[in-house]
């Protein structure tokens, strides 16, 4: 073998290594897409989260990225609707899981005050579901009529009564799709894990009032 060859050769196995990395660094890129976790639930079904913690890809651990009240309507009119879910929910209210690669598992532990009760669930979120949030979609925005490159990078979690959870993903400009359907179980320690003596926080008047009259629909989520 030449000097000339074993250089191209050498070359050759520079490039492969080098393709190579790159390559690593853009699945690593696709798997820091920045997104968004929220929570919502039912008219006048209120919830409070007390945690929300999630494990990346990368098994690295996020405590408290979500927490406090979730995103409900309540109609003075009392004509809100809480049976069943929307056709297409939005993510909720939450923020941004700063500095996370795609999620694999989330743990929600809340407090459905329609209730009251306590509840906890592990979300596993599949590796389908974070294709869908690596991939790229053309979309139309209403918001300024104009076609735009979005991704379903909002992670909704919806949260009803007998805790049931519901978990879509979603986008600005782009339709939900849901992902998962689950039941939590009673926390047995209760709200504030057993530190509040056994106390939920408290309904809003509105609410209160109509799950007094209506009740709660059981069974429609």
């Amino acid at each position: 073998m030449t000097d000339l060859t074993r250089s191209i050769k050498r070359g050759i196995c520079l490039l492969g290594l080098l393709l190579a990395g790159c390559i690593q660094d853009v699945s690593r890129a696709a798997d820091k897409l920045p997104w968004f976790l929220g929570f919502g639930a039912p008219d006048y079904m209120e919830a409070w989260i007390e945690t929300a913690d999630v494990v990346d890809v990368r098994e690295r651990v996020f405590r408290r990225a979500g927490s406090g009240i979730v995103s409900v309507r309540r109609p003075a009119d009392y004509k809100g609707n809480p049976a069943g879910w929307p056709k297409n929910p939005g993510s909720g209210a939450g923020r941004n899981v700063t500095g996370a690669d795609l999620p694999r598992l989330i743990y929600v532990r809340w407090q459905s005050l329609a209730e009251p009760q306590t509840y906890e669930a592990f979300i596993v979120i599949p590796e389908s579901a974070r294709e869908i949030m690596r991939k790229p979609e053309k979309a139309f925005c209403r918001l300024d009529g104009k076609w735009i490159t979005d991704y379903r990078d909002d992670v909704g979690i919806g949260l009803a009564p007998g805790g049931i959870v519901k978990v879509w993903l979603g986008g600005p400009c782009l339709k939900s799709i849901e992902i998962a359907r689950m039941k939590g179980v009673i926390n047995p320690k209760g709200p504030y894990e057993g530190k509040s003596g056994g106390k939920h926080r408290p309904l809003t008047d509105v609410s209160k009032t109509y799950i007094e009259k209506f009740g709660i629909p059981y069974g429609s989520w």
